[in-house]
């Protein structure tokens, strides 16, 4: 497995015209393994978001490499996710393989399998009939895991994979992601946890509206860095002009 390059060229994404991300430029290199870091409100999913293409560029763009933007994996936070909808957790996983039988498509057995192989693989065995809304949040978030399996895709994208689950379940979705970066995908995560980025992600981007440090985590998660983004991103107007500054 070989993983995508992403090149931001002077991105900027706003909501209301007033800008949410700022100029970031930088570059996700094949196989990497990179957390997004920053205080909260600082665009660390609006920078996900306009890598996947559901937020349109105000300014400079996102380029992929080796990659469509239909195949690749992105997890959203659950928050983002309507768990009231009468799906079952299988059929929730399976939604994973849209890409290859479309929303509406006959799902051969050979799929079927692989979901329940999937479901497996991240502790949810026997629970392929469950409706998804009787889960539990670190339950789901396995399943939500287990889409991105059958996705195989090689640029996978997780916004706040760890957020609000039991230790267990962050123990055991953590070696998951550790399995995709030795298969040389190339995965971005959004996360909170200072502590995991030193240990588990070798390399760091952190924002508070603008980046502040793109590079190996040792270099860029420091007590300087830290305080000077959330003094940034306590500084922020949000009632503040319009950027017009362009690209050359």
């Amino acid at each position: 497995m070989r993983g995508a390059a992403i090149h931001i060229h002077d991105l900027t994404v706003a909501y209301d015209r007033h800008p949410a991300i700022h100029h970031v430029s930088g570059e996700f290199k094949p196989g990497s393994l990179t957390a997004v870091v920053g205080p909260n409100g600082a665009g660390k999913t609006t920078l996900l978001k306009a890598m996947v293409g559901l937020l349109r560029p105000a300014n400079g763009g996102v380029e992929l490499v080796d990659v469509r933007r239909q195949d690749i994996a992105y997890l959203p936070q659950q928050a983002e996710i309507d768990r009231g909808f009468p799906i079952t957790v299988l059929d929730a996983v399976l939604t994973g393989h849209w890409a290859r039988v479309g929303a509406f498509g006959r799902v051969p057995a050979q799929l079927r399998h692989a979901a329940s192989h999937a479901l497996e693989a991240v502790g949810l065995a026997g629970f392929e009939e469950r409706p998804i809304g009787t889960l539990s949040a670190g339950q789901f978030q396995r399943a939500l895991f287990a889409r991105v399996m059958l996705q195989d895709a090689p640029l996978i994208l997780l916004d706040e994979p760890f957020n609000a689950i039991d230790a267990r379940t962050t123990r055991d979705l953590l070696d998951l992601v550790q399995r995709w970066h030795g298969e040389r995908r190339t995965i971005v995560a959004v996360l909170h946890d200072m502590e995991m980025v030193r240990a588990h992600f070798p390399d760091c981007v952190m924002v508070a509206r603008e980046c502040l440090g793109w590079g190996p985590t040792a270099e860029i998660v420091t007590p300087s860095n830290l305080l000077r983004a959330r003094q940034m991103s306590e500084a922020w107007d949000d009632d503040a002009e319009q950027c017009l500054r362009h690209t050359a």
